[in-house]
């Protein structure tokens, strides 16, 4: 460990910049909504700022000019002796959060000047969401509900959900059985910072999540302590996360799918499916909760990938032919 890690262990950020932290983390958490993942990720890499900071003789942001933020960012990616480089997502996160750091102490009156506002996040590399094919989704799907247990209706349901909605597994496991309308066929997902929305349910789906609630869900709430929430496990408590994950890969590997899915692939998938449907890009931004169109957007260049395969197959002229 070395002397700044010794220093850090040991507590020595009473300073001026980490009460300035520490105001905008509950900030975050209270008034801003953010979630508990959201708001740890951000302790961390003020944490590694602050150590950054030390390292430089200041405590207090007033001292700290463009310069100093800029040199961070760079470091992210350099590394040092406590920690290893960050990935340029990983990178951009840390920045960001650091941006939003100096960008309230000057909402709050605490700085001059807001010097991080012109210090850009590194961009990082634009991939193609990963995607399983419709039939695939079916062999998925298929596989959940492979015998009458009440915990394979409830796989079945579960993973419906995902796909047929396109919801986070934070969202998913997070459902109320007030938040489910199947005679109207919507769902309301409560995503990221608390925004709400609510996202209609397909035939498939609404005929699932009745067989669970119906024949599976009430038995599995006698065995537990009774809650709300619409996924149970075994004793009758909240599915987890990590339970939910769990569902899904057991679920994979008995299909014969080879690939490595996560809910995430369920949720690339029902934007993708979505997209070469012809659904507009901005249906799509609303059904998946993205803040932004930009985000979205990442799902069009899977559908003019296709495009252009078909493209290049089916125009006279899109190759030239060997004479």
């Amino acid at each position: 460990m070395t002397a700044t890690s010794d220093r850090r262990a040991a507590g020595i950020f009473s300073s001026a910049a980490a009460r300035t932290v520490q105001s905008y983390l509950d900030h975050l958490a209270v008034e801003r909504g953010s979630s508990a993942n959201t708001v740890s990720s951000y302790r961390r890499d003020l944490s590694r700022y602050l150590t950054y900071l030390d390292t430089r003789s200041l405590s207090a942001l007033a001292e700290v000019d463009a310069t100093v933020v800029s040199g961070f960012a760079a470091a992210l990616r350099e590394g040092d002796p406590d920690h290893p480089p960050l990935s340029a997502a990983s990178s951009a996160r840390a920045v960001v959060a650091v941006r939003g750091l100096h960008k309230f102490a000057y909402a709050d009156g605490q700085v001059a000047a807001d010097v991080a506002r012109e210090v850009k996040p590194p961009a990082p590399p634009r991939r193609l969401p990963k995607a399983i094919t419709v039939e695939e989704v079916e062999r998925l799907l298929g596989a959940a509900s492979f015998d009458r247990s009440p915990l394979s209706a409830r796989d079945r349901a579960l993973l419906e959900i995902l796909y047929g909605t396109g919801a986070r597994i934070s969202e998913a496991v997070g459902l109320d059985v007030d938040d489910l309308d199947l005679t109207a066929k919507a769902v309301l997902l409560r995503g990221k910072g608390g925004k709400q929305r609510l996202v209609p349910l397909g035939s498939y789906a609404v005929e699932a999540m009745s067989d669970y609630l119906v024949r599976v869900r009430p038995g599995l709430v006698r065995r537990g302590r009774g809650t709300p929430k619409v996924f149970l496990n075994a004793r009758g408590g909240a599915l987890s996360r990590q339970s939910a994950w769990t569902v899904l890969r057991s679920t994979a590997d008995r299909a014969g799918l080879a690939c490595n899915i996560s809910p995430h692939t369920l949720r690339h998938s029902f934007a993708t499916h979505l997209m070469e449907g012809g659904a507009d890009v901005r249906v799509v931004q609303e059904l998946l909760g993205h803040a932004s169109v930009t985000t979205t957007q990442i799902y069009t260049l899977v559908t003019v990938d296709q495009l252009r395969e078909v493209y290049a197959v089916a125009h006279p002229r899109a190759q030239r032919r060997p004479r």
